[in-house]
């Protein structure tokens, strides 16, 4: 990994020595890397002495359930009163996306922002974003390296799992010699790479088959075949009997399509906005697409909110994936 500052990392491991009650946080609707970079931030803090309290606004998805310790991850509320003297933020890239946990952090707390998302805007105390490395477990992986943390289950596997997903089962193109070699680090350190392939990767819940038939039935097209995009309701969720981790992928199936560059899954919310998922091929950096409407995200994979109809909101961002695609993406 390149691009960050040696200090970045001697500053984020004195700031776990340091602290004695840590608060360990990420996004809602947490994917692989964030329930992996919170567990693994719990196995570093263990080894350090240290106490900790994991929660998140969403739920833990089902299919992670099984990594160790993730029954300790709660809501905010149920902290039980768990006083803390500094926080620990991982795979977050601004604090908006920590959603109603972000209400419970006052700003004189110290805080560690651990990310890899390119449009992270540094709201840490200290930060520590390495933008090339593939995922936020990998940073994890270093800095447990650096803080001389041995590499039980307990650590391992969560750092695997936040690697494996992130690189969409090592296809995507962040996968390089570095991830590798950390994934042969952590298989000589017990891992089992089956198992947890096909947990997180080849099983689907009938919630999710449901919804996956629905999302194909609307699957459309520009004229040129370069963009496709689904359109899921919340009636759509409700008579799939489909939860939101089961959204899960589902935006790969536009993108995947041979010709299509970029795919866009519109997901209608209960607040009656829009959340946008957007994946690209090669031209698009859906990234720097997302950032113009609020969101963010990685060059191939990114998110953002919109408000309006269905009609609005798809002109909008249709206009600016074909602008974009006309000038070769940038």
């Amino acid at each position: 990994m390149t691009g960050n500052r040696s200090d970045d990392w001697q500053q984020a491991a004195l700031f776990l020595k340091e602290g004695t009650r840590f608060l360990v946080v990420s996004h809602v609707h947490p994917d692989g890397d964030a329930i992996g970079s919170t567990l693994a931030v719990k196995a570093i803090l263990d080894f350090l002495g240290k106490e900790s309290g994991l929660t998140n606004e969403s739920p833990v998805p089902s299919k992670f359930r099984f990594l160790p310790g993730s029954e300790a991850v709660v809501p905010p509320q149920n902290l039980d009163g768990f006083a803390f003297d500094r926080v620990v933020a991982v795979d977050v890239a601004d604090r908006g996306r920590m959603g109603a946990v972000w209400e419970h952090i006052t700003a004189d707390i110290p805080l560690l922002n651990i990310d890899h998302h390119p449009t992270n805007d540094r709201f840490g105390t200290v930060n520590l974003v390495v933008e090339d490395a593939a995922a936020t477990t990998q940073i994890l992986f270093h800095l447990a390296r650096k803080l001389d943390v041995p590499f039980d289950r307990a650590l391992a596997i969560p750092l695997y799992t936040g690697l494996l997903t992130d690189t969409g089962g090592f296809r995507y193109s962040n996968t390089n010699p570095e991830v590798m070699e950390m994934a042969a680090a952590l298989l000589r350190h017990g891992v089992d790479a089956g198992q947890i392939a096909e947990r997180v990767m080849e099983t689907l819940t009938r919630g999710q088959l449901a919804i996956l038939q629905r999302a194909l039935s609307d699957l459309q097209f520009t004229s040129d075949g370069r963009v496709g995009w689904i359109w899921l309701t919340c009636r759509d969720l409700e008579e799939a009997e489909a939860e939101e981790d089961d959204l899960d992928g589902i935006v790969n199936y536009a993108r995947n399509v041979a010709g299509v560059d970029v795919g866009i899954l519109f997901r209608e919310t209960e607040a009656g906005n829009v959340k946008v998922s957007l994946r690209s091929r090669e031209i698009v950096d859906v990234a720097a697409l997302a950032h113009s409407f609020g969101g963010g995200g990685h060059a191939r994979a990114a998110g953002c909110t919109l408000s309006g109809s269905r009609e609005e909101v798809e002109s909008q961002l249709l206009e600016k994936v074909m602008a974009s695609l006309e000038q070769g993406g940038d």
